[in-house]
């Protein structure tokens, strides 16, 4: 049964660790984020962009894959399903659909309406027992087609959307989205830290996690970073597995074309990529 990312996220905040928010695609990444959560025995936020879930043929059949899977693999780790960078209506419609967590982005809207339309949603949320996060300063990169030059969140505004009962706050410390360039400066470890000044307690989201060096990624959770997103590392992995099945002309031997066979080498690169991630944000072994 999935659950609200809220006790997970607040145990990491008081352990110092951070929970692995890996995004899915497809069925074939459902199936290989669960087994390897399972297996580092971590719990875990599986989470579901805008375009990820039209791809997938809408919400409801995203929340009704991932819960016949925990299902059919037994799985016994805590896992949310989490709405990635909403929009006001994703996030309804993610609501009616069965998430048990759900990111507003309002980032790009005026302070006023990023505020108005939070607070709505965090009632809601909080009525159903559903965990919400919402996100100030625009993290860089491109996301479902929104792109953002990275931009670090003002202290001030956090505490205001903090303010009105968020679960979590996605806060802009120069992160980017997707794969970082050569010479990014890095993590704007200063913000962070005012940011953690300013809104005391709060767990922390670094979105924009896949590339950052790992001990850049610890010391972020050291100073309350409490999730920690996850995709672009796991598509890599994924199509550099397949890249190389096909190259070794595996497809060519026997039924190898079988998308069964062709796709395996990709899903296990995923299920290890997210063990090693847990391993690395200190969530493997807290389920």
């Amino acid at each position: 049964m999935l659950v609200s990312a809220k006790e997970m996220i607040t145990a990491a905040r008081q352990g110092q660790y951070a929970i692995g928010a890996i995004n899915i695609n497809n069925l074939e990444w459902i199936k290989a984020v669960l087994q390897g959560c399972e297996e580092a025995k971590s719990p875990v936020i599986m989470q579901v962009s805008c375009g990820a879930g039209k791809y997938m043929d809408g919400f409801e059949n995203v929340v009704d894959m991932v819960n016949h899977c925990m299902e059919y693999q037994k799985i016994t780790v805590p896992v949310a399903l989490h709405l990635d960078h909403g929009t006001y209506d994703a996030a309804k419609e993610c609501i009616a659909a069965g998430f048990s967590s759900i990111m507003f982005d309002g980032s790009a809207l005026p302070i006023e309406e990023n505020l108005a339309k939070t607070k709505e949603l965090a009632g809601i949320c909080k009525e159903k027992g559903i965990s919400l996060e919402a996100e100030v300063g625009a993290i860089g990169g491109e996301e479902d087609g929104v792109v953002g030059m990275g931009e670090c969140a003002d202290p001030a505004e956090c505490k205001m959307i903090a303010d009105l009962g968020v679960d979590m706050l996605a806060a802009g410390i120069g992160n980017i989205h997707g794969v970082y360039p050569e010479g990014w400066p890095g993590l704007r470890f200063d913000v962070l830290e005012e940011i953690t000044k300013t809104v005391p307690g709060m767990p922390l989201v670094l979105h924009g996690g896949s590339g950052i060096p790992d001990e850049m990624v610890q010391k972020a959770i050291s100073m309350g970073v409490s999730k920690v997103n996850v995709n672009t590392e796991c598509q890599l992995v994924f199509a550099a597995a397949t890249r190389k099945y096909i190259e070794e002309n595996k497809d060519r031997e026997g039924k190898g074309f079988d998308p069964r066979k062709l796709l395996a080498p990709g899903c296990q690169a995923i299920t290890d990529m997210v063990k090693y991630k847990m391993e690395v944000f200190g969530c493997a072994g807290k389920a």
